[in-house]
């Protein structure tokens, strides 16, 4: 199996687990009421999965972009821009105000 994609499923795994802990302490400290609507209804469990669902889709992508952006090799010198160069002169015909608003 290619390496990005052996990176690409344990960023999901660990997104997922995290958004189960996050979950779990939403619903143990009660924020917002949350942890009440979940244990007080009779289909709080459909709302504990999704909230572990679309948690984990975030927490994933997050995860992923993390690992890949940390993969960057460093650069040698000066990053950005293109260096120093010297300025070229480029010549320009000059047109008076007159002139330009005769030719319309």
């Amino acid at each position: 199996m290619p390496e990005l994609v052996r990176l690409y499923i344990r960023s999901v795994a660990l997104g997922f687990a995290v958004s189960a802990v996050f979950t779990g302490g939403l619903v143990w400290w009660d924020v917002a009421g949350i942890g009440h609507l979940i244990l007080g209804s009779d289909i709080g469990l459909v709302a504990a999965v999704m909230m572990v669902v679309f948690n984990g889709i975030v927490f994933s992508g997050v995860q992923f972009g993390f690992k890949v952006m940390a993969m960057a090799e460093d650069q040698d010198g000066p990053g950005g821009g293109h260096g120093a160069r010297e300025p070229v002169l480029v010549p320009v015909p000059a047109v008076s105000r007159k002139a330009r608003f005769a030719r319309r």
